[in-house]
């Protein structure tokens, strides 16, 4: 079986406990060789509010309780990753949590952050793109395209 090449994202809807729950099974996960992590501007105010955990620098770390073996990080802001370009090998794209903003521009094509373009990028690649977002009161949806 081949090693999975993934991207995630953490944007700014509430559930921050379960994108890093993701973070940690995916960093264990044998199968799993590389994760890219792109974390937005507002996904940093929830992960301070939801976890306790502040700022960008060593982002990981605090995720994952451990230095990590096979994430990387990407700044949100850095539309010309190796992850926006369709070249790059990937096994798909996972949004966790996923803001209504976020599903609003992904929708709309507006590929105006390294989010937004990676998930452009996997749709146009006909790779799997999951996206987990809340709507209130209380209920969530997953949408896997």
């Amino acid at each position: 079986m081949e090693a999975s090449n993934l991207t995630v994202a953490l944007t700014g809807a509430s559930g921050a406990i379960l994108g890093r729950e993701l973070l940690r099974a995916l960093e264990a996960d044998e199968r799993v060789e590389r994760v890219h992590l792109v974390a937005s501007e507002n996904s940093l105010r929830v992960l301070a509010e939801e976890l306790g955990i502040s700022g960008r620098n060593g982002l990981l770390e605090k995720l994952l309780g451990t230095p990590p073996v096979k994430t990387v990080q990407h700044s949100d802001a850095d539309i010309g990753a190796a992850i926006a370009s369709g070249s790059y090998p990937s096994n798909g794209m996972i949004i966790l949590p996923c803001s209504m903003g976020t599903l609003a521009a992904i929708a709309h094509g507006l590929a105006n952050s390294l989010i937004a373009r990676a998930a452009d990028v996997t749709l146009k690649e006909r790779r799997p793109l999951i996206l987990a977002c809340e709507r209130r009161p209380s209920t969530a949806f997953i949408c896997a395209i």
